[in-house]
């Protein structure tokens, strides 16, 4: 009976983890049509929109190969996993000793080799300028990623997910600098995976600026909606990564009961809310850098993990 139960909540968690991530994006674009003053699209829009696109027919080039047609379906595999892997309500699930961070950058680094790979497979500009800068951005962005890690698992002693949250909870983790390096290299490296203001703009197809638009053009139908819901899995995985290790609160503790897990779903909620608001805030704020300023962007987040990492190998040793 415990394990029919343990895999119904994991079973819940990757139900809600995919019927949320649209929801998430219609909140970033209703928050930021607000803030500038226009009404904006329902916050429901983004599944009528995938609706639309699944009822669409799929339209092929005639170079496009074999790795084209099944691209989509693996980036939303790969992206689906990793989402699932981050607890979001509860810590102890039925595969949390799975949710481990180093698994994840892997999992989010296959779907970004799958992407580039398609973008470039019917050979046009826009997919080889795409794919090109979504790979310059991947060769700075997992490494800080992966500092990032280390980090984590030096404050921890883990890098299983459900370990470092309970160890982020708990009152001995007290106040460090390393943490808020992370944090900040954390957000830095979200915003540059998800292709957002500053580093890119998703509700843009200038072919001077796009980047992840660009390798998904000549996509239509079910196999864009595929890469479109596997985009908005992918900024739910890092609001709720970042929920997840250093905002905590409100978790179901494993074994708990059904009351626990439903308040863990509606903190999660909240958690999901704020980010998105945030999210929306700041690129409301800010303008979008030029292309080449990129590598100094995502060079703050590789210093700042870093940093992190030698300031807890320095402390530990005096």
């Amino acid at each position: 009976m415990e394990l029919i139960l343990g895999l119904l909540v994991q079973g819940g968690q990757m139900l809600v983890v995919l019927l949320l991530a649209p929801g998430l994006v219609g909140l970033v674009r209703k928050v930021r049509a607000r803030l500038t003053r226009r009404r904006g699209a329902p916050v429901l829009q983004p599944y009528r929109d995938l609706l639309r696109l699944m009822k669409k027919e799929v339209v092929l080039a005639e170079n496009a190969s074999w790795m084209f047609r099944v691209a989509p379906y693996t980036i939303f595999a790969a992206t689906w996993v990793a989402a699932a892997l981050v607890p979001t309500f509860a810590l102890g699930l039925q595969f949390s000793w799975t949710a481990d961070l180093i698994a994840i950058v892997a999992l989010l680094g296959s779907a970004r080799f799958f992407l580039a790979l398609a973008g470039m497979d019917v050979g046009t500009a826009f997919g080889g300028i795409g794919a090109s800068r979504e790979v310059m951005i991947g060769a700075f962005a997992e490494p800080a990623m992966l500092l990032t890690v280390f980090t984590l698992a030096l404050v921890a002693g883990s890098t299983q997910l459900s370990v470092v949250a309970a160890f982020m909870a708990s009152p001995a983790v007290g106040l460090r600098v390393s943490l808020g390096m992370a944090l900040v290299a954390l957000v830095i490296v979200a915003i540059a995976e998800n292709a957002r203001i500053p580093v890119d703009n998703p509700a843009t197809h200038l072919e001077l600026t796009m980047v992840h638009e660009a390798m998904v053009l000549e996509y239509s139908g079910r196999h864009l909606a595929m890469i479109e819901i596997a985009a908005a899995l992918k900024l739910l995985l890092y609001v709720a990564l970042i929920a997840c290790v250093f905002f905590p609160w409100g978790m179901a503790a494993a074994g708990s009961g059904v009351l626990a897990h439903l308040l863990g779903l509606a903190a999660f909620l909240l958690k999901l809310a704020a980010g998105g608001v945030l999210l929306a805030t700041f690129e409301t704020a800010i303008a979008k850098m030029r292309v080449f300023r990129v590598p100094d962007f995502l060079g703050a987040a590789l210093m700042l993990g870093l940093l992190g990492t030698l300031l807890l190998f320095v402390s530990r040793s005096l």
